[in-house]
């Protein structure tokens, strides 16, 4: 495969090489890993761009619940 460089600032490298799974990962397995992770491959659908519009228009609308009420409501 051909190669090629690419300039990174140190504080980039830094946090690819943190990003690593195994010390001898390559920056270019991280990089591909990290392009597929931020890929969305499922299309949102009418529907769900239907429920998400809502969610909006609630939170637009201050139709809000306190996280820590829901887990009470809950039990947890």
């Amino acid at each position: 495969m051909p190669s090629g460089t690419v300039k990174l600032n140190e504080g980039t490298k830094v946090r690819l090489r943190s990003l690593k799974i195994h010390p001898r990962e390559t920056y270019d397995d991280v990089i591909c890993r990290l392009v597929e992770m931020a890929i969305d491959r499922e299309p949102v659908d009418a529907d769900l761009a239907e429920q998400l519009g809502e969610s909006d228009a609630d939170v637009a609308a201050g139709r809000l619940v306190d996280f820590d009420e829901v887990c009470d409501d809950l039990g947890l």
